[in-house]
């Protein structure tokens, strides 16, 4: 991963991520559906149910996973190995074998989502979501630990990464006792998309910077900046979450009258006039109050 594509490429599943869970909560909100168990999946049926139902990103965390890890190994030139031969040994790579355990962490996430929601007799949500916050515990733990010898520009851009792991490991958190709060899913989908976002950007500012001239550890300047991009990044994202919402919002305005019209002619029996047969019980049930009331006026004294 210490490559511009190592951080190219997980910083942009993590946006794409994103933006797909950004459509997903802001459907759930405009209709006021569940998050965790939409009725767009129960009322498909047939042939379609069973792929319908499909975890697509439990599948997506395996491969994506799966692809990182085999790109990590393939860049050690010997291949990667834990010790060397030498007396005493040594531990060697320490950095790719943190790297390779972020990966095994994604795949495994995918792997548990997997099994929930299509291989179990019923979907355990906090199997899931103990499991992806477990994650990211451990995930904070090898980001702290990974800069340890960096220093200057590296070391800011890294602090930045640490700090949205940090808060998207306590948003993930408070999901395991509301795990169907919308606005814990709004938190959690713009921590993804920045997450995302400052990865990529990580790769351009250590590996290739737009100028073409490598950052200075020790320009005050370049610092500073970098923490203004974080800024930027964050306005950005916030403008891309509400402009996902704005059109979903209209999006599905100008077609729900359309539904609505298509609801109606599938019941058309509503609208209906009532038949001949109906008039006909309407009189007989008519002519036997009045036979009552004739009877109890008889009766009476």
């Amino acid at each position: 991963m210490g490559t511009f594509i190592g951080h190219v490429y997980p910083g942009l599943f993590l946006f794409l991520y994103g933006l797909y869970q950004a459509i997903v909560v802001s459907k759930a909100v405009i209709f006021n559906d569940s998050l965790l168990y939409p009725l767009c999946s129960t009322r498909n049926k047939g042939r379609w149910a069973r792929m319908w139902n499909i975890s697509y990103g439990g599948l997506l965390k395996m491969v994506a996973g799966s692809l990182l890890i085999a790109y990590e190994i393939s860049c050690i030139k010997g291949g990667l190995i834990l010790m060397n031969r030498e007396l005493p040994p040594r531990f060697m790579y320490p950095k790719e074998w943190q790297h390779l355990t972020m990966f095994t962490l994604l795949a495994l996430n995918g792997c548990v989502d997997f099994m929930s929601r299509n291989v179990l007799p019923q979907r355990c949500v906090v199997l899931e979501k103990g499991t992806l916050v477990l994650s990211f515990y451990e995930l904070l733990l090898l980001m702290v630990s990974h800069v340890k010898d960096s220093e200057g520009v590296e070391l800011q851009v890294h602090s930045l990464l640490i700090l949205v792991v940090f808060l998207l490991m306590l948003v993930l958190t408070a999901e395991l006792w509301a795990p169907d709060m919308s606005q814990l899913w709004v938190m959690e989908t713009f921590l993804f998309l920045m997450m995302g976002s400052w990865l990529m950007q990580a790769g351009f500012i250590l590996f290739r910077p737009v100028s073409g001239y490598p950052w200075q550890d020790d320009d005050m300047s370049d610092i500073m900046f970098i923490t203004t991009f974080f800024c930027w990044h964050l306005m950005i994202n916030g403008s891309c979450l509400l402009g996902i919402h704005g059109v979903s919002f209209f999006w599905h305005r100008c077609y729900s009258p359309r539904l609505k019209l298509m609801t109606s002619k599938e019941a058309p029996y509503h609208t209906s006039t009532p038949g001949p047969l109906y008039k006909l019980l309407q009189e007989a049930e008519q002519s036997e109050k009045d036979d009552q009331a004739l009877l109890l006026s008889q009766s009476s004294p």
